[in-house]
């Protein structure tokens, strides 16, 4: 039996698609009304993001359904991609050529095997301490001076958050929680589903209650459109569905709430620290690939940083 038929489950994919639903209804409304102006061009980047979702929420819920090895070659194109957009965006040099082609097709492949197969104690460190060492090195060899550190630290920046960072998503599936998913590992995907849910819900919401009410910004010189009436809003709006969702963890409404509140927390940091990059680098986003909502990595930065935290402090405190 699939995980997603569990009546759990079916209240969550009743809820977002009557979201989106009502949300193309909105938007179709509000698109017949003001056809001119610049409300028109808002309305059209609103109804642009609402398409967007329902094409994002629909690829997610096909590929967790189908299964672990989906969901690990999914998130490895996720990564392929979102490094791509990383890396196009840096000045770069021919002699950083042999590091970033060892990022592409030997790291990122060799994270995702380790994913794949469970190997839990060398997925934790391959990147971290053997990219961190051998990447620079392959530089090096080229013997180009100029602005090494600053080099190698964008190409191993680059592979922590693309790589890294975002493999620890398919990565949940490896836990055997007990009571949970040790009897019937697929229902591990549901971590999937919460953690992704929360998060993605989180950015939406902050971006809705910063629209509302938002009146002081928190980091004006890097993301403009963060509000601290938006992140409380949008962040206490996440804790509670976190909340509702606990029936499809194996957290109590308490520890749900908690673990909310920490993947919220680090993906409006991972958000902000993103925003820096894209600042230094002289972008608004990092890409276009995703109508309305810029690249690949525009859409991940959260996930990116509460990903990882997720999966330790559910691996530390819920597996034997």
């Amino acid at each position: 039996m699939n995980v997603y038929l569990d009546p759990e489950v079916r209240p969550l994919l009743t809820g977002l698609g009557a979201t989106l639903t009502t949300a193309s209804g909105v938007g179709f409304a509000l698109h017949t009304r003001y056809r001119e102006g610049s409300t028109a061009a808002v309305i059209a980047n609103l109804n642009a993001r609402i398409r967007a979702w329902w094409v994002m929420i629909a690829v997610f819920a096909v590929v967790t359904i189908a299964g672990r090895p989906a969901m690990v070659i999914a998130y490895a194109a996720v990564s392929f991609f979102a490094l791509r957009e990383f890396v196009s965006l840096l000045p770069g040099r021919i002699a950083d050529h042999d590091a970033l082609l060892a990022s592409f097709f030997i790291a990122l492949p060799a994270q995702y095997y380790l994913v794949a197969t469970g190997w839990y104690g060398l997925f934790c460190v391959l990147l971290p301490v053997y990219g961190f060492l051998i990447l620079p090195i392959l530089s090096a060899l080229r013997a180009d001076s100029q602005n090494f550190l600053a080099r190698a630290a964008e190409t191993q920046w680059g592979v922590m958050i693309c790589i890294y960072c975002v493999s620890h998503v398919p990565a949940l599936l490896m836990l055997r929680i007990s009571g949970f998913s040790d009897v019937d590992p697929r229902r591990a995907g549901l971590l999937v589903v919460y953690l992704v849910t929360v998060v993605q819900a989180s950015d939406v919401l902050q971006y809705i209650w910063g629209k509302l009410l938002g009146r002081h910004k928190i980091a004006p010189d890097l993301s403009p459109s963060k509000t601290v009436e938006g992140f409380v809003g949008g962040a206490a709006s996440a804790i509670v569905l976190g909340v509702v969702l606990a029936p499809i963890t194996p957290f109590t409404r308490n520890q749900a709430a908690a673990m909310s509140a920490v993947i919220v927390l680090m993906g409006f940091l991972g958000g902000l620290v993103m925003s820096a990059i894209k600042r230094d680098l002289g972008v608004k986003d990092w890409g276009h690939s995703i109508s309305g909502h810029g690249g690949m990595l525009d859409r991940l930065d959260s996930i990116c940083f509460s990903a990882p935290i997720f999966f330790h402090i559910t691996r530390y405190f819920f597996t034997p």
